[in-house]
């Protein structure tokens, strides 16, 4: 089992910047993909990015070209650096995990470990 402990959060006014990071324990291994979904208040929790054990990233459109996703795959960890945000980004961040290999890596069915949260506030 992997565990998953986000740091990152906060506040921050329209146009400004934020940088999430995870980092994952419990198993020797990376895990073949590492993300991020966001959920907003009264929302279901949705994509933001995500990137595979080779390198490869997935981004939802709306955070293409603002938004940043990188992995160390010796550390085991992920971050997430969010620029020019905007208030629609407020949403508790979640990071997520899968160990074995998967296809859709922007499904939230498909990723079997997930990290507590931590908040984002964009204000305007």
């Amino acid at each position: 089992q992997v565990q998953l402990v986000e740091s990152g959060g906060g506040l921050v006014q329209a146009g400004g910047s934020l940088r999430l990071s995870c980092a994952a324990s419990g198993r020797t291994v990376s895990p073949y993909a590492m993300g991020w979904f966001r959920q907003a208040p009264g929302k279901d929790r949705e994509f933001v990015a995500a990137m595979d054990w080779g390198g490869t990233t997935y981004y939802a459109d709306s955070v293409k070209g603002r938004f940043t996703i990188s992995r160390d795959n010796a550390k085991k960890t992920v971050a997430l650096q969010m620029d020019t945000l905007k208030p629609e980004d407020t949403a508790v961040y979640y990071c997520t995990a899968s160990v074995a290999w998967i296809s859709r890596l922007s499904e939230f069915n498909e990723y079997d470990e997930w990290g507590q949260g931590t908040q984002v506030t964009v204000s305007t």
